[in-house]
């Protein structure tokens, strides 16, 4: 195991924001987005994966990086301020989990490693070998999950404010997701997905899957994380809802990954639609981070 003084790159949001197919269309015609630039590459399409009809879209060319979005939001409300950018420099593989934006649901509860297998199946219809995978919140435990269960198609992995034990949460955070309920949900992430999807029961079905997949969470040994090989860039904001102190372990715990604490809340440091500071080159300097990170070797 690594120790805790290894170098370090650089040293609340509310709760409820972290709850809070084989038919791919790779027949549809190219769209563009506009640009002052140039066209950028984007397609959008749905794909059968065990048992959904899973949403993606592929933003720019070039090595693919998969991004995946928190708990109650969509791929807009999680990435949807850093998109342009990323794209620059790789082809975007953007998803929608299950249950959330496009995607549909199953009879099935809400768990990490489905949405890890979930993820794998999407790139397998889509032809993808091989790819580096960026996840926030919610999603970044299910990357940890992606480098776990399926470490032969990763190639590196970015894991944005997430946690491996209870206890790396913040003090009552547990205790306040027993008493959470959709009205506390964050405006913002409830206006994103009525914009997709205006039916409220799909959006209680969301909220209800993020939020017991919350309570039932059940630690993980250390050992899984150590199980992960893929050179891994952890990234937490320091008023974040994960301890820096968790966020430090799971940088020790993995043997090639690296740290950085940003100054800033649940997702600020990346422009996520909850944490997101009007006017802050944080976000700019986390995706100078991400760009070197991707083209380091």
């Amino acid at each position: 195991m690594k120790n805790l003084s290894q170098p370090i790159i650089l040293s609340l949001g509310v709760a409820v924001a972290l709850l809070a197919s084989c038919s791919t269309k790779n027949n549809e015609p190219m769209e563009s987005a506009k640009s002052t630039e140039k066209p950028a590459y984007f397609k959008s399409g749905y794909s059968d994966v065990n048992g959904l009809k899973m949403y993606y879209e592929i933003h720019g060319e070039g090595e693919p990086l998969v991004l995946i979005h928190g708990g109650g939001s969509t791929i807009q409300t999680t990435f949807g301020n850093i998109i342009p950018e990323l794209a620059k420099n790789q082809k975007l593989i953007a998803v929608e989990l299950q249950a959330h934006g496009h995607t549909s649901d199953r009879d099935a509860p809400e768990t990490f490693e489905q949405d890890a297998d979930d993820v794998v199946t999407l790139l397998q219809n889509l032809g993808i070998a091989k790819a580096s995978f960026f996840g926030f919140s919610n999603g970044g435990n299910t990357t940890m999950q992606i480098g776990i269960r399926h470490p032969e198609i990763v190639k590196k992995l970015i894991i944005a404010s997430a946690f491996f034990k209870r206890e790396g949460m913040f003090p009552g955070f547990f205790d306040g997701m027993e008493h959470a309920s959709l009205d506390n949900m964050p405006t913002d992430l409830k206006e994103a997905f009525w914009a997709i999807n205006p039916d409220s029961t799909k959006l209680l079905a969301m909220f209800n899957h993020d939020k017991n997949r919350m309570l039932g969470f059940q630690d993980w040994d250390v050992a899984l994380l150590q199980s992960i090989q893929a050179p891994s860039l952890i990234i937490n904001g320091d008023q974040d809802v994960v301890q820096n102190s968790h966020a430090s372990l799971m940088a020790a715990l993995i043997p090639n990954a690296r740290l950085m604490i940003l100054p800033g809340n649940h997702g600020s440091y990346m422009g996520q639609v909850e944490g997101s500071y009007q006017g802050s080159k944080t976000t700019e300097l986390t995706l100078s981070v991400i760009d070197e990170f991707l083209k380091s070797e």
